[in-house]
């Protein structure tokens, strides 16, 4: 078979195989959006749910599961991006690195249910918060780390050295160079990062139910330490219990928007991330 021959059965290949992942994707989220976005409407976003009567909806759940992703992410971001960039930009090659790395790694491997378990034990009976949004916010924030800082390094890698030797050339300092040249140049991998910590976080079930609780208030309150039910733990909850006499609705419209909400968060900020470097571009 000659080079060619080849080099055109495997971009075939790869083409056939990216093809089958979006129509796999399209089926999921076409099957969900197809059943759920009927259900959706103003009394099922803005009413309570019901534990016994049918006809309930998520207000409170959408409250949560804002309020403990942003926590999460205020959590995780400073310390996610504090160690990128002490790896790509200070680190130098030891022993203290290899831990770091090999720390990281790690946490990226761990099951969430263990992360549940951990912040079970820390967070909900050690710290003595219960079940709370700041456990929940907390533990998340601890799943989503090795993500942030793999991505926060390789965001900072990315950037061309030749920026870094015109700051410094013009007399400005290390530190200098890094908050004012090189992370507003990697703002849009950065935004990726979170991007795909706050789509984890959204998703997630295991974590929460076991430190952010199956409860909400019965009104919506900014208070840290009282339990929260996301959608995702609201999803499982309805599926599992079957208690409700429109269950299998309620589940539908869930799960239609969490997907919605997903596809919102991504666009929203990579539109962000896009304005933000067409910006900086313009400035340059």
């Amino acid at each position: 078979m000659s080079a060619k021959r080849a080099d055109r059965l495997a971009t075939w290949a790869v083409q056939a195989a990216s093809g089958l992942i979006l129509l796999i994707l399209g089926y999921i989220v076409g099957s969900v959006l197809l059943n759920g976005l009927p259900v959706l409407s103003w009394h099922f976003l803005t009413s309570p749910s019901s534990n016994l009567e049918p006809g309930g909806g998520i207000s409170l759940q959408i409250f949560n599961t804002i309020y403990i992703v942003t926590l999460s992410i205020l959590m995780a971001v400073p310390v996610g991006l504090g160690a990128g960039v002490y790896l790509a930009e200070y680190a130098a090659p030891g022993r203290l690195t290899s831990l770091i790395r090999l720390a990281t790694e790690s946490l990226a491997s761990v099951p969430s249910i263990v992360f549940g378990l951990f912040g079970m034990i820390v967070f909900v009976n050690a710290a003595r918060l219960g079940f709370s949004r700041l456990g929940g916010a907390a533990t998340l924030a601890l799943l989503n780390l090795p993500l942030i800082v793999r991505v926060s390094e390789e965001a900072v890698r990315s950037v061309s050295d030749d920026l870094r030797h015109a700051s410094l050339a013009l007399g400005a300092t290390k530190e200098q160079t890094i908050f004012s040249a090189v992370l507003p140049a990697a703002v849009g991998r950065l935004a990726t990062g979170v991007i795909l910590a706050a789509g984890r976080a959204l998703g997630e079930s295991a974590v929460l139910i076991a430190t952010a609780g199956m409860s909400s208030p019965r009104y919506p309150t900014l208070d840290p330490l009282a339990s929260g039910e996301t959608l995702a733990v609201h999803l499982w909850a309805v599926n599992a219990e079957n208690s409700l006499p429109d269950a299998a609705r309620i589940a539908d419209g869930t799960a239609a928007f969490l997907i919605l909400a997903m596809l919102a968060v991504s666009l929203g900020i990579g539109w962000f991330a896009r304005r933000l470097d067409r910006r900086l571009a313009g400035e340059g």
